[in-house]
This record gives C-alpha cells, sequence and structure tokens, in this order.
C-alpha cells in the first residue's frame, strides 16, 4: 500500500460536530480549512470565527493545547471554495437534511482534487444515496465517516462503504483514523443509522418502554442503568439530556421513518411525554433544564405521573444489588431473570430485548459481531457489548430464556431469533467472530497498522498475548515480548492504581539493575493510570505511627529509585497513559525518553495534600532552569522557575500529553502518541533506536545555579497577592512557599552552586517537615476518604 498523507484537510459545516472534528484534526497536525455559509452581517466568516471561539471555552476541550486552534482558517462557500483544491481530505459535516448535502455538493464538486478523499460525517442518512449527489468521476472517493461526539474523546469512528467506494481508499483511510487520529474503526453497512446509533438508540428506547412499563422513575432507571450493569454514568436518561433531547428525537424519526418494515417499527416513536418537553423548549443540557433539571445545588427530575420535576431519590433494591454484585455472570443473569422484584425484572427485559435485537439485526447491520460489540463499546462507553454480555452469561441458556419470552409474548417484539442462534455455543473465539451475513468465522482486520497494537482491545474469547516474566515482585514485574524484542525488557507496577509503594521503590531499583546486566533497554508501561503517586495509606500509617524517620528513609528510596531510572546503563523509556500524578509524573520526568498517549493527564499534585514533590520532580526543574538560563546568556534561574512555580503550586495537570509538553512534564523531543494502543510498540522501538545509536546516561550535573533566597522572596509576592485576594488559605501559602525554597535551591544566597544531591535533600527535609503538620495530615485523610482535595 502506498503511502497516504493529509497535508490538509477541510470540514465543511462549523456546527458542533465539524467544528469539533477540525480540532481533532489541528490536535494531529492537520492544518484545516474550516467552512460554513457567510454571515448576513459584519466579517462574512463570522459563523466559523464564532465557532472557533468556542471551541477555545469549551470544557472539556477539544483542542489539545489552546494554540492548535490557529491552525482552522475560516472560510465561506461563497468566497473560498478554491481552497478546497489543496485539500486531500474533505469531510462534510452539515445538519442532516438530504436536500442540504446534495445542493452543497453540487457547489463544491468542480473544486475538488482528483486524489481528495469526499466523506460524509452523517450519523444515519444513506452514504449511496448521498454519494449520487457527486459527479460520477468522484464517486469512487466517496464514503461516510461519522465520528462520535465530542471527536477528541470518543473512539469510535465507522467507516461506510458506497457501491462505488475504491477498496484501497478504505484501507488507507482506515489505517490513517487509527493511527494519527488514535480511532477505533468500525466498517459499518449503509443501513439506516450504521451500527452504534442503531444499537444504542433502540436500546434506549427500550429503557424508556420499560421504564413506564414498571412504572419507574426516571433517576431510578439512570442508577439502574449505570456502572452498576457496565455502562457509562451518564447511564440513559442523562446521557439523552446531553445529546439534546431534540437530536434524540431526531434520530429516533430516522428510524422510523427508513425502517418501515422492521418488527420493532412500532417502537421507533418519540414517547409523548418526550415531545412535550421538546416543546417547552426544555432540550436537555444545552437548555439546562430536560429530563432532569439543577435548581441551585440540587438536581430535580421529571416525573411521569405528575408532569413536574420533583426531588431526585433513588432506593436500589438490596436484593438486586446482592445480584449485581455476584462477579459470575451465569449465575448473576439467572439470579436475574428469577428474581420477582419490579427493578430485577426491568433489567432483565432491557437486557432481553436488546440480545433479541441484536441478533435479529446482525446480518443486516454489521459485518460481524465483533464490530457489532466495539461499536457499543466505543461509541456509547458499554463495558461490554451485547453479544458478548450474551455469551459471558452463558450462550445457550440465555438463547431459550430470550426464546421463551418471545414465545410467552413478553419480549417487546414477536420476531423469532435467527436460527444460528441455536447452532453455536456464542459469537466470539480465538479464531474470530461470527458474521451472519457469510454465516461464518470473520478473523481481525489483516491491516498492517493494527500491527502496531500489541495489546489491542479484544472481545470475549479472544486470547490475549502472553510476556515471559524475567523477575517480579509483589510491586513490579519485569518481563519481555520475545516475539517482538528479546532485548528490550518491559517494568510494570502490579499495584492498585498502579500507586508506587515500598514494594514499587524496592522492584523498580531491582529491575533496572537487572535490566543493566542482561537487556539493552527498558520500558516503563502497564494500562492506565500509569501511576497515581505515593501510597498515601503507607503515608498516613507510619504519621500515625510517628515514624517520620522512617518516611524520610522511604522519601530517600524514592529519590534513589528515580536517579535509577535517570542515570540507568541502558535507555528507560517512559509509556505514558492515563493518569501520571505526583510521584507517577517525577518517575517520568527521569527517563531518558518518554512515550505518552494524547489522552494523558500529568503533574506534580503533591500541593493537593499539603506537601511538595520530594521525588525529584522540584530538583529537575530547578536544574532546567540553570540550564536554560544558561543558554539564553541571562544567567538567572529565576526567570524559568516562575512558571514552574504556580504550576507546581497549584497542583496543575496537563489536560492532554501534548499541554504536558508546554507545562514542562514532558520534553518537546519526547512523542505523543494518538492511539493509546499503540504506545507500547512506540516505547519498544523507542528504546530499539536509542540502544542502536549507542545510548549512555547524562553525568550527574555539578555546579548548578540556584535563584535561592531571592527566588523565594520573589516567589512570595506572587503568594501574598494571591492570599490576599482570597485565593489560597494561611496553609496554601505555607506549601507553596515550602515549593518555592525547593526549586530556588533552598534557604541560599541567590547564584549559589549545589549539586544534585543537595537538591534532593532540600526536597526530602521539606518534604518531611511538612508531614509533622497536622494540616497536612487532615489533607491527606480527607483525599483517601473523598478522593478530592481539601483547602484548609
Amino acid at each position: 500500500m502506498s503511502n497516504f498523507i493529509v497535508r490538509k484537510a477541510a470540514v465543511l459545516g462549523a456546527g458542533v460536530m465539524g467544528a469539533q472534528i477540525a480540532a481533532h484534526l489541528v490536535n494531529a497536525d492537520v492544518p484545516v480549512v474550516l467552512f460554513d455559509l457567510p454571515a448576513r452581517e459584519g466579517d462574512p466568516n463570522g459563523i466559523v470565527n464564532k465557532a472557533l471561539d468556542g471551541l477555545i471555552k469549551l470544557e472539556p476541550s477539544p483542542l489539545a493545547t489552546k494554540d492548535r486552534v490557529a491552525y482552522i482558517d475560516a472560510a465561506n462557500y461563497e468566497q473560498h471554495l478554491d481552497r478546497l483544491g489543496t485539500c486531500d481530505l474533505i469531510i462534510e459535516a452539515i445538519a442532516e437534511k438530504m436536500e442540504w448535502k446534495d445542493d452543497l455538493y453540487q457547489k463544491i464538486a468542480p473544486f475538488i482534487s482528483p486524489n481528495a478523499i469526499i466523506a460524509s460525517n452523517t450519523s444515519g442518512l444513506s452514504i449511496n444515496r448521498l454519494s449520487q449527489g457527486l459527479p460520477e468521476a468522484l464517486r469512487a472517493q466517496f464514503c461516510g465517516i461519522h465520528f462520535f461526539n465530542p471527536p477528541r474523546y470518543m473512539h469510535l469512528v465507522e467507516l461506510i462503504a458506497t457501491q462505488s467506494t475504491a477498496p484501497e481508499l478504505l484501507d488507507k483511510l482506515e489505517s490513517w483514523l487509527v493511527s494519527r487520529l488514535g480511532k477505533g474503526v468500525v466498517r459499518a453497512l449503509d443501513t439506516p443509522n450504521f451500527v452504534a446509533n442503531r444499537v444504542g438508540v433502540f436500546s434506549i428506547l427500550a429503557v424508556m418502554h420499560h421504564t413506564q412499563q414498571f412504572g419507574l422513575g426516571f433517576d431510578v432507571v439512570d442508577a439502574l442503568t449505570g456502572p452498576l450493569i457496565g455502562r457509562p454514568k451518564s447511564a440513559t436518561y442523562r446521557t439523552a439530556d446531553v445529546v439534546g433531547l431534540d437530536t434524540m428525537a431526531h434520530v429516533i424519526k430516522t428510524m422510523q421513518d427508513t425502517l418501515p418494515d422492521d418488527p420493532w417499527h412500532v417502537f421507533y416513536a418519540v414517547p409523548a411525554w418526550l415531545s412535550a418537553l421538546i416543546a417547552q423548549g426544555a432540550l436537555g443540557q444545552k437548555t439546562r433544564c430536560g429530563i432532569f433539571k439543577k435548581e441551585g445545588q440540587a438536581i430535580r427530575v421529571f416525573d411521569l405521573a405528575t408532569q413536574e420535576y420533583r426531588d431526585s431519590v433513588v432506593d436500589i433494591a438490596p436484593e438486586l444489588l446482592a445480584i449485581l454484585k455476584n462477579r459470575n455472570p451465569v449465575e448473576k443473569f439467572a439470579q436475574l431473570r428469577f428474581c420477582e422484584h419490579p427493578q430485577a425484572q426491568f433489567l432483565w427485559a432491557i437486557f432481553r430485548d436488546i440480545f433479541h435485537y441484536a441478533a435479529f439485526h446482525l446480518a443486516d447491520i454489521a459485518d460481524n459481531a465483533r464490530d457489532l460489540d466495539f461499536a457499543m463499546r466505543w461509541g456509547f462507553g458499554w463495558t461490554q457489548g451485547p453479544l458478548e454480555s450474551w455469551q459471558a452469561a452463558g450462550w445457550s441458556a440465555i438463547a431459550e430464556a430470550v426464546k421463551a419470552d418471545i414465545d410467552a409474548g413478553r419480549a417487546m417484539c414477536s420476531a423469532a431469533l435467527p436460527a444460528w442462534v441455536f447452532s453455536r455455543d456464542g459469537v466470539h473465539s480465538a479464531a474470530g467472530s461470527y458474521s451472519a451475513s457469510a454465516d461464518d468465522i470473520r478473523p481481525r482486520s489483516a491491516l498492517p497498522v493494527y500491527q502496531r497494537q500489541i495489546f489491542p482491545e479484544r472481545v470475549l474469547g479472544e486470547n490475549p498475548v502472553a510476556g515471559t516474566t524475567v523477575w517480579e515482585n509483589e510491586g513490579v514485574r519485569l518481563w519481555i515480548l520475545p516475539q517482538l524484542d528479546s532485548e528490550i525488557a518491559i517494568v510494570s507496577v502490579k499495584s492498585k492504581n498502579h500507586t508506587l509503594g515500598r514494594d514499587v521503590i524496592i522492584g523498580m531499583r531491582e529491575a533496572i539493575t537487572r535490566a543493566e546486566a542482561d537487556f539493552q533497554g527498558l520500558v516503563v508501561w502497564h494500562e492506565a493510570p500509569f501511576a497515581l503517586g505515593a501510597n498515601l495509606k503507607e503515608v498516613v500509617e507510619a504519621i500515625t505511627a510517628g515514624q517520620f524517620e522512617m518516611l524520610e528513609a522511604y522519601v530517600g528510596e524514592f529519590q534513589n529509585a528515580a536517579l535509577a531510572l535517570k542515570y540507568a546503563k541502558l535507555p528507560v523509556v517512559a509509556a505514558v497513559q492515563g493518569m501520571a500524578l505526583g510521584g507517577g509524573c517525577e518517575f517520568l520526568m527521569h527517563c531518558a525518553k518518554r512515550v505518552v498517549a494524547l489522552e494523558s493527564y500529568i503533574g506534580l499534585v503533591e500541593a493537593g495534600v499539603g506537601l511538595i514533590p520530594a521525588g525529584g520532580g522540584c530538583k529537575e526543574f530547578a536544574i532546567r532552569a540553570w540550564q536554560l538560563a544558561a543558554k539564553t546568556g541571562g544567567n538567572d534561574p529565576f526567570e524559568f522557575i516562575q512558571p514552574v512555580f504556580s504550576t507546581i503550586a497549584m497542583a496543575t495537570v496537563s489536560k492532554s500529553g501534548a499541554q504536558a509538553k508546554e507545562l514542562g512534564f514532558v520534553l518537546d523531543t519526547d512523542k505523543v502518541v494518538f492511539n493509546a494502543n499503540e504506545l507500547l510498540y512506540v516505547a519498544l522501538r523507542e528504546a530499539r533506536g536509542m540502544a542502536e545509536a549507542g545510548y549512555c546516561p547524562k553525568l550527574s550535573p555539578r555546579n548548578i545555579k540556584v535563584a535561592g533566597r531571592t527566588g523565594i522572596a520573589n516567589c512570595e509576592m506572587m503568594l501574598a497577592n494571591m492570599k490576599e485576594g482570597g485565593m489560597i488559605s494561611a496553609y496554601d501559602y505555607l506549601v507553596a512557599k515550602y515549593v518555592a525554597t525547593a526549586l530556588c535551591g533552598g534557604d541560599v544566597e541567590t547564584g549559589s552552586l549545589v549539586d544534585e544531591a543537595w537538591l534532593l535533600t532540600v526536597e526530602r527535609k521539606l518534604f518531611v517537615e511538612l508531614l509533622k503538620n497536622e494540616k497536612t495530615r487532615q489533607r491527606i485523610q480527607y483525599t483517601l476518604e473523598t478522593g478530592k482535595p481539601l483547602r484548609n
């Protein structure tokens, strides 16, 4: 396959989806021309410019860093269509009206490059029908590319071919989407609402139907259909509010209009209560009132019986909670079926009907069961897809139970389960997943891009890749992947949430020693989170026992482990995904190289628990400030201390791997990887490349010039203003002053020359002093109990 390069893209439509698709493209260093209609008054690009302003303000941010927005050029259809000629990828994302899209396609066709890809982001209109709006010469370059909202954060993209789409185009586009944009791609069939929305919207309709059937409140249903059954916290009705009740109604109407022969067609209707809310302008989150409404600090919920809002009261039956805690899915589903409580019967009903629907429509809407299940995982945030859940619960037993309910008239639809359901023991296996349309097993895609995913997401029944353990203790595992590179070792933290307790510290030192003796490189990698810092429970136990000397020794051990990473005789590469906080951040800062996933949230957050970074984080920033000052000729390290001081004192965490570079936790020379499944592959290649290049660690720096007392005083001036303005408490001030002291090299003359050991000693002593303060102990205890910081 020839290289596929997108030098520039165009997005047509600056609405919510179009603007955010543009944002994610520039996150991936693809410049974008964003089009919309010309404004009726003022600047013709006013509509697009307003959308760009919105991108900067939106949280969570669609932009990896705020400066990315500068790479989106504003344009309008009347003045700038000629700019399409320089674009390799054109994504249409205007409103879901066929006649509007037809009209736009006719306008843009003369300006499109012969080699450009044209794609529609439609969420449900026929891709084959849309292609007819283009000249025949362009149809081979056209397909559907359905992003899910918000495009930066939602993993799923559905690719939909037309009868004319060139097969090699889809292969190229899928590879690019997976690696460059970090997406999980499902090849969808050209059916209404494709895969995820077809199954997901039916699932919501089924929940709505059974909510009324069992007389449950919307708040109770959301408590039942969220994390308790492996679905997102937004569950069902909050999800509808977030999507927009009008948008939800539009999608339902699409199914009603385009699926007249579907056996479930009678249920493709907007409930009367939902239509009434929409008529009142209660559209959900965007109008601050929908199924749920916030009044002051209280969340109120719409009540079907009274047609008014009431206080939310959730009472889950104890017997149901006991069933849901059962980790054996076969037993759990059997208990759910036979429990007589209405809440249990409600849950069985929604599972039964989604199982029924997914099996009946599998041949029509997806190439295979894996695609359907991944679509629901990636597009709707389900822990397992419906066919996975069915298989886990015992395929044959569930099939018979579903059939019995269909025969008894208890299911939503009387359509019989397809015959293939009763001829199999499941749909997923090590060989692949079942295709109902082909009546065969489909293996995974053979596209080369997937060879970069050593540990891809797997469905039930697939065999995971196994590594070979070299050595392990209670805290870490040292292992290799002989099939990839037996000379590069991997060290993984085993503790809960990858906290860095004493077992981890001791284990890390031993793993580095063994790697130096037997391997050419070392990668620090495990699944997210990368590390949530020190084990605070261990710290509290030692404080309670008054073991402050032991705690100081523990901090010293931590510092030595960090130095071992920094000065290892082989390249150490940190592969970072998810949260890397406190000590986890300090560990990655000491590695020779970092490969970070785009969705990495990195920071030195110790101030939040009344402490300062003491694993070498302050020390590393002090060294960098000295080195940068020497290069600029100003020779004043405080110039480079000031922004770092604010970051650490305010416990700032990066909102992306790219922003971690801006904050200094990650260096400009480090790599940001968009697909977290490629993280280990890239890190292993980085370690191999460094080893082949003859890697040698840097010498420990000497004669480090520090900002000293003047630097501390300058930081205190900033703190005084913040305290006076009520932005920080008196204890925040004290903790921040300790941060300043560590960053400025201690209470020494400005310009003093120190070494690395001195800086580590300053960190360690200040850290232990804070541990002895009752307010710090209160902060640590509060965080352990609530997971939140205390500002005392």
